[in-house]
């Protein structure tokens, strides 16, 4: 039996490849052959994920986070001068305090500083991951910060004719939402961010007044396309002033890996996130492997710490649904790492107990 673990990260608890392999190794004592691929659709660990699958290496540079504080980050580079990018590795929520959140205040100059430096070794071609992020500046922080390195007089409306036009800016992204409007980046997202009501209109306010500025000046208006509202308004700034294309992120990564390919002797696939609803049904990573490993009639099994809807989504194709968590178990204590380790463990404990022999369905267990 050969079993393909691709699993997306367990988002504030475990690591894409520390999920794979803690259920690798619970798998290993059942006598039980598995291949782990790491994971993401462009969010947490997508850096990791995708250096992993392109053998690329990690560079490690100084940067600006949220609050404009020097921190240290990390990009990638791979063989043939492509630079990956984890935007929120400059400007991620998690990098401050409850406290300190304020998204209107905070800023994406530390992204610009990340591109600064790969463009600085040598790269042209762009993998960047919109995801996780702390800000809703409309990527104005980012452009400032590239507008100071590269375009005419310092002036962001300069940026296209600069030197980043030798770029090309791969977006990997699976939110769909516009810059603005009702479902737009201030609206949907701002307050996961510390934006009090009175916040997001002035954050809406903002972003209208930018793109009423930039496509005055540049005769074309990015607002509206899918994706412009990822990562508070970086999707908006890479489209508009740096001709970004957008790409699911965990179709990306899966042809990166020649996923199709790979998962042509494979028993069976399993998948997962941190927490399943309807919403993986809606381009996540899990739907993405579930409708490849279709094509070629793998059954595929979905576990999350927790699953909402679970008919749904067993209705939508997965072989099996499966909750890790106990219930009763208090989500503070779910997120601990030792917990959900032990937690990958006990299910693989209970659904392996009766390892099929050689040649019979892997769909009995």
């Amino acid at each position: 039996m050969k079993i393909v673990l691709a699993l997306d990260s367990f988002k504030g608890c475990l690591t894409s490849t520390e999920v794979e392999q803690t259920l690798a190794e619970a798998l290993a004592d059942k006598g039980i052959d598995t291949l782990q691929l790491p994971m993401s659709d462009g969010g947490e660990g997508m850096l990791d994920a995708f250096i992993a699958a392109l053998q690329g290496k990690l560079i490690i540079t100084t940067v600006h986070d949220p609050l404009m504080r020097k921190i240290s980050a990390q990009y990638g580079i791979t063989d043939d001068g492509t630079a990956v990018i984890e935007t929120a590795s400059a400007c991620g929520l998690t990098l401050m305090k409850e406290s300190e959140r304020n998204p209107l205040k905070a800023t994406t100059f530390g992204v610009g500083e990340l591109i600064a430096d790969a463009i600085k070794n040598g790269c042209r071609k762009f993998i960047i991951g919109l995801g996780g992020s702390g800000t809703s500046d409309a990527g104005k922080g980012m452009l400032q910060a590239l507008a100071e390195r590269f375009a005419a007089g310092g002036i962001i409306e300069n940026l296209p004719e600069s030197k980043l036009k030798e770029c090309v800016f791969t977006l990997a992204c699976d939110v769909r939402n516009p810059l603005c409007g009702p479902e737009g980046a201030a609206h949907t997202f701002a307050p996961q961010k510390g934006a009090t009501p009175v916040m997001v209109a002035e954050l809406e306010e903002r972003a209208r007044l930018f793109t009423e500025e930039s496509a005055g000046k540049l005769g074309r208006d990015a607002s509206q396309k899918p994706g412009a509202g990822a990562a508070g308004g970086l999707g908006y700034a890479f489209m508009q002033y740096l001709s970004a294309g957008v790409a699911s992120g965990a179709d990306l990564l899966l042809d990166l890996i020649g996923f199709d390919r790979v998962i042509k002797d494979a028993d069976l696939i399993i998948t997962g996130e941190g927490h399943a609803d309807k919403q993986t049904l809606m381009g996540k990573l899990p739907e993405r492997i579930l409708k490849r490993a279709r094509q070629q009639q793998l059954p595929v099994w979905l576990i999350a710490g927790q699953i909402s809807k679970s008919q749904t989504l067993k209705a939508a194709g997965f072989s099996q649904v499966a909750s890790l968590t106990p219930s009763g178990m208090e989500l503070h204590e779910a997120l601990r790492l030792d917990t959900a380790k032990t937690n990958i463990r006990n299910w693989v404990e209970r659904t392996f107990s009766d390892v099929p022999q050689a040649g019979s369905d892997i769909r009995q267990l």
